[in-house]
């Protein structure tokens, strides 16, 4: 049986989505749907995103598809920032998934620039 390889952004960012649904579900018990809709629809595409990227057509398709992810995840974290600001996050649930968003966004931004970098060389 062949060991499978630990991809941190894919699986970090199917963690995040995962969250992203118990939030919506605790959310929707609190009767907020509109904000909590537009959560759950970027806060699951960033891990969709990735996985499409993990099988694009060419190098820059990839880094277009992982820039995709990146907006999905700054989207995230806007309508996860609006979620604390109307009260529907106390600060501790601000915090801890903020800063899931925050380092998952890191990362995208890490392998978006190497990604370039190698794609298009020094200039």
């Amino acid at each position: 049986m062949s060991e499978k390889k630990s991809n941190i952004v894919k699986d970090k960012s199917f963690a995040f989505a995962l969250r992203a649904v118990k939030l919506y579900q605790f959310l929707v018990e609190q009767k907020e749907f509109v904000l909590s809709k537009q959560f759950l629809r970027s806060g699951t595409a960033v891990g969709a995103l990735i996985r499409e990227a993990e099988h694009a057509e060419s190098k820059a398709d990839f880094i277009h598809k992982m820039a995709i992810a990146q907006k999905e995840a700054n989207e995230t974290d806007y309508w996860i920032e609006l979620l604390h600001q109307s009260h529907y996050l106390d600060n501790l649930q601000y915090e801890s998934i903020s800063k899931d968003i925050k380092a998952l966004n890191k990362i995208l931004a890490s392998i978006i620039i190497s990604s370039k970098h190698n794609y298009y060389g020094k200039k």
